[in-house]
């Protein structure tokens, strides 16, 4: 079975994370850093945001289940995608929005996704749009966080609110339990 990869950054990877393990078609995420010049870099200097890394998920996916253009669009709706270097209370470029393609295909899927979303939202995309270059695994305690702390603060009022939008939204892409 042929699989694409994914790469998105919408804020803290903890709520993109919870969301895209529970899609359809979607085969494994794992929360990590991208887009910056620091070679590995930990949590804590990606929270200071000097190491111009995103916190970012990397979902691996089976397109003949779901295609890259929804999980763009799932992206689109559960963060917001005109704040610069912001998503809520998360400040910092490293929770700016971004998506890193894997192939030219998915670069014009996201242009065009981005352009459909311009008439969505009433203030202006600030999404990057680049090709994935370095990548690093988050540290084993931030992969699967949401499902391991599901009362923690943080999860039980940023990242079920994002959790329980999908779930309502889109009713036909959740995976089956």
């Amino acid at each position: 079975m042929a699989t694409e990869t994914a790469t998105l950054g919408g804020g803290c990877f903890w709520c993109l994370e919870a969301v895209y393990q529970e899609m359809k078609g979607v085969q494994h995420v794992e929360s990590g850093y991208t887009g910056g010049h620091v070679p590995n870099p930990t949590y804590g200097q990606v929270c200071e945001g000097t190491t111009g890394h995103v916190e970012v998920v990397r979902i691996v996916f089976d397109p003949a289940i779901v295609s890259y253009r929804e999980i763009l669009e799932i992206f689109f709706t559960i963060h917001d995608p005109t704040t610069l270097n912001r998503q809520g209370n998360d400040v910092g470029t490293q929770y700016r929005s971004a998506i890193y393609f894997h192939s030219a295909e998915q670069q014009e899927t996201a242009k065009h996704v981005i352009a459909e979303m311009a008439n969505v939202w009433d203030a202006p995309i600030v999404t990057e749009l680049k090709p994935e270059e370095t990548y690093y695994k988050a540290e084993e305690y931030h992969q699967n966080y949401f499902r391991q702390n599901p009362l923690q603060g943080y999860c039980a009022f940023v990242v079920a609110p994002k959790v329980a939008k999908f779930r309502t939204t889109f009713t036909d892409k959740i995976k089956p339990e």
